[in-house]
């Protein structure tokens, strides 16, 4: 698949720390609670920790008590790629940021948390880096 940006392994082996590189490259996902935009209130553009492109805006950040930042939609419809996900014996909806292909996270539907659109993007925190807002 092309993608904006393309590196080779050993590019983002280099420019991503051994835990970045686990989640954005390998679709690792980072432990519950512990990422660092879990609870994080600021204002501002969340971008892919990998490429810099804009991902979320935090406005549609909300509170799903997971342990992971959740959203409930991406900044634009063709900055997020979906893909089926059928790893751990269930078929989820993998979300991947369509600029570079890095994993970011899955999406759920239906969970009933109130927000406009019944979606919640579950993205690891060390997947995005947040540009805050200058007030």
């Amino acid at each position: 698949m092309g993608y904006q940006v393309e590196k080779s392994d050993a590019e983002w082996r280099e420019q991503l720390s051994a835990a970045e590189y686990d989640v954005l490259r390998k679709a690792g996902t980072e432990r519950a609670f512990v990422g660092e935009y879990t609870d994080t209130k600021t204002t501002g553009v969340y971008k892919c920790r990998a490429c810099q492109a804009e991902l979320f805006r935090s406005d549609t950040k909300f509170d799903s008590h997971c342990g992971w930042p959740s959203f409930y939609a991406p900044l634009a419809g063709d900055s997020v790629e979906y893909l089926e996900d059928r790893s751990f014996g269930s078929v989820r909806t993998e979300v991947r940021c369509a600029n570079c292909g890095s994993h970011l996270g899955h999406v759920f539907d239906g969970e009933k948390y109130g927000n406009p659109v019944d979606q919640r993007f579950c993205i690891n925190s060390i997947s995005l880096t947040l540009e805050p807002t200058e007030d």
